[in-house]
């Protein structure tokens, strides 16, 4: 792609979310999220792939419904009330329909479908764009919505997202469709706390981000999207397999890694808001997303590929990508949890 034009679509999409995090006014939010998508669409389809066009295609049709919902539901809002205001959205079939749209936005289950389908058909680095930034403005919006939806909806939205996460997961032999599911679980995790503390939201949101690009980033050093060709990234770089290991587990949440923390926390605060049923299933419904990444790890780390490979090795040829993102964002992901006083200090 012409190196003017991709300046000008990362800037658009750097726009849009900015315009959707500085609004109050729901027209200029849905500005910012139509921006946002549409600055994506030809990063997608730039491969001109039929399966790429595909995914595009998908991808702007869900994210059109839900504009157009949104839309909808603010003019109702405004209708019924006279109110554009975001923090103002107080009429019960508004905010169902505006949240209903948010979590079409980003893949939240029961509305999720499209999610790993889309992820499918793209390449490892705008998937790591749609994984990511494509949540912040969306989010951003449901942060700002969530003191005036019913807190049994958001409850039922996240235990409904992380079960369906953990489950779509467990059969997936494609690393796309196995990060999007993680995505689809990450979200619940997110929305299930929302109401009783933002903050933890935004800082389960923040240890994703940087345990997904550091997944992500790994298996474009590695031009890996496959398990099967997961299995032969150990003669290339057993360092490299060694550390991607560990992050697998650290989005699959266990200690002492970074993605151990928000989970650890989302817990002990569901446990004090007397929801000791709602805090057992999620811990469960982690253990099912816990057992694809030890796939994932015994497939990198402990096998070796059955076939003789007539083809070009893959692991023969130098990769040109810099590495300063994937070291930073794996350390990140790893090294985290014992600052995590400092963290609830500066919550409190």
């Amino acid at each position: 792609m012409n190196p003017y034009v991709l300046t000008i679509l990362l800037s658009s999409l750097g726009l849009g979310t900015t315009l959707t995090f500085a609004s109050s006014h729901w027209l200029l939010a849905w500005m910012g999220l139509e921006v946002n998508t549409l600055a994506i669409l030809p990063l997608m389809a730039q491969h001109h792939h039929p399966r790429a066009v595909e995914a595009t295609t998908k991808y702007f049709l869900t994210q059109a419904t839900a504009a157009a919902m949104i839309l909808f539901a603010s003019t109702t809002n405004a209708w019924l009330i006279g109110e554009w205001d975001i923090n103002n959205l107080s009429h019960p079939l508004a905010t169902t329909v505006a949240i209903a749209a948010l979590a079409l936005k980003i893949g939240l289950a029961p509305v999720h479908f499209w999610m790993p389908e889309v992820l499918q058909g793209l390449d490892l680095l705008t998937g790591l764009i749609l994984s990511t930034w494509q949540k912040l403005a969306p989010f951003a919006l449901i942060v700002q919505l969530a003191p005036a939806i019913d807190p049994m909806l958001l409850t039922m939205l996240g235990l409904t997202s992380t079960l369906v996460g953990g489950w779509g997961g467990l059969n997936q032999t494609q690393l796309r469709k196995i990060l999007a599911y993680s995505s689809i679980a990450h979200m619940g995790w997110m929305i299930v706390i929302l109401q009783y503390a933002p903050q933890l939201t935004l800082l389960a949101l923040g240890t994703y981000i940087f345990m997904t690009s550091a997944a992500f980033l790994t298996l474009k050093l590695s031009s890996t999207t496959k398990i099967g060709t997961l299995t032969m990234t150990w003669s290339k770089s057993p360092i490299m397999v060694a550390t991607t290991a560990l992050v697998l587990l650290s989005l699959g949440g266990l200690p002492p890694l970074t993605g151990f923390m928000p989970k650890w926390l989302i817990l002990q605060e569901l446990a004090k808001q007397g929801l000791p049923l709602t805090a057992t299933v999620m811990a469960l419904a982690a253990l099912l997303s816990l057992y694809f990444y030890l796939r994932l790890c015994y497939a990198m780390t402990l096998t070796m590929y059955p076939n003789t490979i007539n083809s070009i090795t893959p692991w023969r040829t130098r990769s040109t990508q810099l590495t300063l993102p994937l070291a930073l964002t794996t350390t990140i992901a790893l090294g985290l949890l014992p600052i995590t006083p400092g963290i609830l200090l500066m919550a409190s």
